[in-house]
């Protein structure tokens, strides 16, 4: 059983999706002591080299295209103190606090591979401000993804140093009283130490790895409400056979058909129009929702292996050989991988609110739901069901479209043009907290409209795993007979789309499916 209160001891290069899905939910990391030594061992090459005559970049020089100004020893702390301040040019929203907590931990991960040259101090703070629940207030704006993340980071790190603001308690204070609260002192910055907390990924990455782990949760419920579709539009199973996926191969594909065909397993509404169904095929969101939810599946299992490895990575310049003792620039801050990971889980949010839109204008339209009443009412005419419910799907799923445009390919040029080609990180993946928001609402209205259709469809009865499903909605939903107040049927369905009811309550049929896992 997890011991919540405990924080999570992270072995950087070993950090798993799981461990930063409980850093989302709450939980606080402290660095696996065995990494110590090595950290130490390059905060003492940079310390040398602040010292040393040889300019090197961002220790004793200025940064970006200010490389070139040399920086004096007795200035090393000042020059670091004025680039946090000078970067905290955020505006916008603040971030909300679990990406935030993430972001810090993910930095805590980078800088404890002792690549970065920070003392161990450095890493304690950011552990010892986890720990106490002081989180910087984060402005969501301000990032190109290109030397690392660097406003949202230095908005960050300012409160490490006593400056900016933070959320405690849900409170805004000043840095300096967040600390003083949580019984913590300002950290003053050594050399290269406030470049190695701002340039890094770990802003995008957070929002990218909270986004594929929302998105992983949908494409499951997607299955859930794909299948009661199936049922609601009495459709054939026989396109979800495994023969049909077996001859493509794509793995997504093969287990979405196994997912649907175990849910629908047993259904008396499919054997009760067996015979005497002129269909021939059904519509593609039905028959095609192996190939659909399938390929889905695969781009948020790709954008999760990539994210796996940028979550354990060293992301900030130069870095610190310690094997060789050499201080090298490179540029493992940009944020390319992050925002093609982003772009691809921002087309599978697409997708999968648009073919689950379609079943839902499928079931409503009585022209395609197979002798159902107009809008699933009782009384069509009089009341009008679900005719706006499937519009708010319409529009949610076009809001998707829109933001799902891949962002990695709009690069602008910064810093006088050093920074000459952009990532778009952020962009890419901050959207795909409001187009989750959207799937989930799409998905819900899903569940209200296909369940109602299965009811209708009474006597004859889904499987085992839906019926289960559908009560565990009734609990706070009820069946739709007069027209009634609806938005609050669409929340509290969007909710146990959100809290991932839906496979809970199908059980085994779900839960024991070859479905991948993402670590």
């Amino acid at each position: 059983m997890t011991d919540w209160s405990a924080p999570i001891v992270v072995v950087p290069g070993k950090v798993s999706l799981d461990d930063l899905l409980q850093v989302l939910a709450g939980r606080s990391v402290v660095l696996d002591p065995a990494f110590w030594p090595r950290v130490e061992a390059a905060a003492q090459i940079v310390a040398k080299a602040a010292q040393a005559d040889t300019p090197v970049y961002g220790i004793n020089t200025g940064f970006g295209k200010l490389a070139s100004t040399r920086i004096a020893p007795d200035k090393t702390a000042l020059l670091q103190r004025n680039l946090i301040v000078s970067h905290c040019c955020g505006v916008g929203p603040a971030t909300p606090e679990p990406i935030v907590r993430l972001m810090m931990a993910l930095k805590i991960i980078s800088l404890g591979r002792g690549a970065s040259g920070v003392r161990r101090e450095v890493i304690v703070q950011l552990q010892d401000m986890l720990a106490r629940r002081v989180y910087p207030l984060v402005p969501q704006q301000g990032s190109v993804g290109a030397s690392g993340d660097l406003a949202p980071l230095a908005h960050m790190t300012a409160v490490m140093i006593g400056e900016g603001q933070a959320l405690v308690d849900g409170k805004t204070v000043s840095g300096s009283e967040a600390l003083a609260a949580a019984g913590l002192a300002p950290l003053i910055l050594g050399p290269k130490e406030g470049l190695a907390l701002i340039n890094g990924t770990q802003f995008s990455t957070a929002y990218a790895i909270s986004g594929v782990l929302r998105a992983h949760r949908l494409a499951r419920a997607a299955l859930v409400t794909g299948a009661l579709s199936v049922d609601a539009a009495m459709a054939s199973t026989a396109p979800f056979r495994p023969e049909i996926q077996q001859l493509r191969g794509h793995a997504g594909q093969i287990a979405a058909a196994a997912t649907l065909m175990a849910l629908l397993d047993g259904s008396d509404i499919r054997q009760s129009h067996l015979e005497g169904d002129e269909r021939v095929q059904d519509p593609y969101c039905l028959r095609c929702q192996p190939q659909v939810a399938g390929a889905a599946i695969d781009l948020i299992t790709q954008a999760a292996r990539t994210l796996t490895v940028e979550a354990n990575a060293v992301t900030d310049n130069p870095l610190v050989l310690v094997e060789t003792g050499e201080i090298v620039s490179g540029g493992n801050f940009h944020a390319e991988p992050v925002a093609f990971a982003a772009d691809g889980i921002a087309l599978a949010l697409s997708e999968i609110g648009a073919i689950s839109e379609r079943r839902i204008a499928t079931l409503v339209d009585p022209a395609l739901n197979f002798g159902l009443p107009p809008f699933l009412t009782p009384d069509p005419g009089l009341n009008s069901g679900f005719m706006i419910a499937e519009v708010t799907a319409a529009a949610l799923y076009a809001e998707n479209k829109q933001r799902a445009s891949a962002c990695s390919i709009d690069s602008t040029p910064t810093s006088a043009n050093q920074e000459d080609h952009v990532s778009m990180a952020a962009h890419a993946a901050r959207r795909l907290s409001d187009m989750a928001d959207n799937l989930a609402s799409i998905l819900g209205i899903e569940l209200l409209v296909a369940a109602q259709g299965i009811t209708l469809r009474a006597p004859h009865t889904t499987s085992a795993p839906l019926l289960a499903v559908i009560a565990k909605l009734r609990e706070q939903v009820p069946a739709l007979g007069p027209d009634r107040y609806m938005a609050g049927d669409l929340a509290s369905a969007a909710a146990l789309i959100e809290a991932d009811a839906l496979p809970a309550a199908a059980g085994a049929a779900l839960l024991n499916d070859p479905f991948p896992r993402l670590d």
